[in-house]
């Protein structure tokens, strides 16, 4: 019996760098071409997109000087640094054994729920969901005694697929939104008017039903699937006093933190940028301070409260041990940033090339050749969008692509922009999970790596999408039940707002 060959991850992502190289190269040559059409000033331009050949001498120039500074200017590295030093101290403190450990006797399925639910909800944050609770969740796991690996996944798939609800809008919504206004104003209503919560029943109800089935759906088909790994256990000293002052030192300092994101206050709203209009543009707005800030905030707290129960509890003897926990959880991860380094430089050729602008290009013109109405119109859509994430994760760039198009071409269906967005969401949201150039697909893959203790068990790109793709699908099905039995039914999506016109 031949053994079976299994590619490492960066093999595997040095291999698919190749593989752009190469179809570029041969669709440059043949002068592979698409018409994006976009919203400029008011008015629909379209512009000839080309695929560009990294064999050329600009395409070599940017080969040979673009790694280093696409690795400086990957923001996920620094965010996920920042984010395990806060993560480490509270460990190293035995500041999180003593909160989490109490939960031992929760039952696993309502783990599962809570762990996909605040996954969902987290979408608010952006990814900040992907670097806080992909990590926290797996040493949370590790002390209620589950799998760390099966928590790392569905953390993953909560933020993911889950990426389209949550409570409230966020400001990758508020972003779509204008989009999807300019693509409805430019040629179809010019009174149509965007409001930001015009999504939010429809979010609501999918935030809890993704959260209930999909628990299913994890428990029932990953859940089998994931193999036990070796739970490491560590001595750490309890104490009640410690964890009460540091509770009470956690309050306060949230509640400075929240009196600085509040406007109209004395001395209030620090950390928003006052020079939007729309709240979640100045909370989480390119410009607005807490965007940055939120990660520091968090660090901030961890290392205060965890020091203090450190200190009292003599987990942490001195100022030299507290100073070593700050980096504990970077044990055993120095291959996340081999990873990172080797994604950065896929990402970076890829956008280089044009493929996945082209080739998005294309699946929307295909799409508006098609003289579908309703139902159809709607599954064509989820299919096209799921298929264009394959090459761009990115929402906004892929709804740039295709609200020009797509938003007219479901308004004269007698569909409204709001719900055409909806459904643009659910299916982005299942297209982030099935793509290995999603940047977070492989971040997951670090932490895999990390907690995966079994040599039997290896950890590879395409063996961890071949283990998740079942669950994926299923949520997929799940998301299409709500949007087309959404539509069907009628009820509003948001205030004053309905799938049809």
């Amino acid at each position: 019996m031949k053994k079976k060959i299994l590619l490492g991850p960066v093999i595997t992502i040095i291999v698919m760098i190749g593989v752009i190289l190469i179809v570029s190269a041969i669709c440059s040559a043949l002068g592979v071409e698409a018409e994006i059409t976009k919203v400029v000033n008011g008015s629909l331009e379209t512009s000839v997109t080309t695929v560009k050949s990294i064999f050329s001498e600009d395409g070599l120039k940017y080969l040979f000087s673009s790694p280093v500074q696409a690795f400086k200017n990957f923001q996920p590295l620094v965010l996920l640094i920042i984010s395990l030093m806060a993560i480490s101290i509270g460990k190293a403190s035995g500041l999180f054994k003593a909160v989490f450990t109490r939960f031992r006797k929760v039952k696993p399925v309502i783990v599962t729920f809570v762990t996909l639910f605040v996954g969902i909800i987290s979408s608010f944050f952006g990814e900040y969901g992907y670097v806080v609770l992909v990590p926290l969740v797996a040493v949370i796991y590790q002390y209620l005694g589950r799998n760390s690996v099966l928590g790392i996944l569905t953390a993953f798939v909560g933020i993911t697929l889950g990426y389209g609800a949550g409570l409230v809008f966020n400001f990758d919504d508020y972003q779509l939104g204008l989009l999807t206004k300019e693509a409805a104003t430019v040629s179809v209503d010019k009174d149509y008017v965007f409001n930001a919560w015009s999504n939010s029943f429809m979010m609501l109800v999918s935030t809890f039903v993704l959260a209930i089935i999909g628990t299913i759906i994890i428990e029932t088909f990953l859940k089998p699937k994931v193999k036990a790994s070796i739970q490491e256990e560590e001595e750490f000293n309890y104490s009640k006093k410690g964890l009460i002052i540091s509770n009470i030192a956690f309050a306060l300092l949230l509640l400075v933190f929240i009196y600085m994101i509040i406007p109209g206050l004395p001395g209030s709203g620090l950390l928003l940028d006052l020079g939007e209009k729309d709240f979640v543009a100045q909370l989480l707005g390119g410009t607005a301070p807490f965007t940055d800030a939120f990660i520091f905030m968090l660090l901030i707290i961890l290392m205060v409260c965890s020091g203090i129960y450190g200190f009292i509890s003599k987990n942490l003897a001195d100022s030299n041990s507290f100073s070593v926990g700050l980096s504990k959880e970077f044990d055993n991860l120095g291959y996340i940033f081999v990873l990172m380094f080797f994604v950065s430089l896929m990402v970076s050729i890829l956008n280089f090339t044009n493929l996945g602008e082209v080739v998005g290009a294309w699946l929307v013109s295909f799409m508006s050749n098609l003289e579908f109405t309703g139902i159809p119109l709607i599954a064509v859509m989820f299919l096209i969008i799921v298929l264009m994430s394959f090459l761009i994760p990115d929402s906004i760039t892929k709804w740039t692509i295709a609200s020009p198009i797509l938003v007219p071409l479901f308004m004269k269906a007698n569909i409204t922009p709001d719900f055409t967005q909806m459904v643009f969401k659910a299916a982005d949201s299942v297209g982030k999970g099935l793509t290995p150039f999603f940047i977070y697909f492989i971040v997951m893959l670090a932490f895999l790596e990390k907690y995966n203790n079994k040599e039997t068990n290896k950890i590879t790109v395409f063996g961890t999408l071949k283990m998740l793709i079942p669950t994926i699908l299923l949520f997929a099905v799940v998301w299409l039940v709500i949007v087309i039995g959404w539509f069907i039914i009628g009820m509003p999506i948001g205030p004053e707002t309905y799938p049809t016109m």
